[in-house]
């Protein structure tokens, strides 16, 4: 399978909290034979701000059209980042989805808690994953040397990030899609839900954990292939 004439050629992906863009590998390396130019942001997750200036950077690199990809927190950065003139669509990979006016921390009001997804939070107020929960709470489908990888690598996020507003939620403007992990232990499943039909995505479904993007990388790159053709 190849990019058709007419398609949309460019993707950029967004990864989220506690890790970094490498985790993409997989859905790089199916979309790139398939003809795609695909970017891969490099989040500081120092601040919402930092983080959508440093996709901003990426997407006025773009030549043309391109679908905008965010996993986890990175859909929070794909809202705010998404209203670029070059975005054609979105796609929201277990991600978090604010409205225009509202924080990433009210996203959760109202929905179960999620004892398996524990923050340990620093006095710098940063946080990690705590060791001993992290496979369970973010890598529950990944095998146990490569979550030891993923949980030994982490970035950290400055959890004021939470509790930043949205000024404008792309997803109010452009086409979007979702992929929801079934098994994510990261977000409660109604709020995954509720957050993707609230933006009007077409939802794919896939049973795996939060590390979605790396166990069903080729159903995620399916979806932005999809995307891709019909943004």
């Amino acid at each position: 399978m190849s990019t058709t004439a007419g398609e949309i050629k460019n993707v950029v992906l967004v990864h989220g909290a506690f890790a970094d863009g490498s985790g993409w590998r997989g859905v790089y390396d199916t979309l790139t034979a398939q003809g795609f130019r695909v970017t891969i942001v490099q989040n500081p997750l120092t601040s919402l701000a930092d983080d959508v200036a440093a996709t901003t950077r990426i997407l006025d690199l773009q030549d043309g059209p391109t679908i905008l990809v965010g996993h986890s927190w990175g859909g929070t950065v794909i809202t705010e980042a998404g209203v670029h003139p070059k975005v054609a669509g979105l796609v929201y990979v277990s991600a978090l989805a604010p409205d225009t006016g509202e924080t990433t921390a009210q996203q959760y009001e109202g929905f179960a808690p999620t004892p398996d997804f524990v923050i340990d939070v620093g006095p710098d107020g940063y946080g990690f994953l705590n060791h001993e929960k992290f496979q369970a709470g973010f890598a529950a489908d990944v095998g146990d040397a490569d979550a030891a990888f993923l949980r030994d690598t982490q970035v950290p996020i400055n959890m004021s990030v939470f509790a930043t507003p949205v000024t404008h939620a792309a997803w109010r403007d452009k086409p979007t899609w979702a992929v929801i992990a079934t098994e994510d232990k990261s977000f409660d499943q109604a709020m995954l839900q509720h957050m993707a039909k609230r933006a009007g995505a077409q939802i794919t479904n896939v049973s795996a954990s939060h590390a979605l993007y790396l166990t069903q990388s080729g159903v995620v790159a399916d979806v932005i292939a999809t995307a891709a053709r019909n943004a």
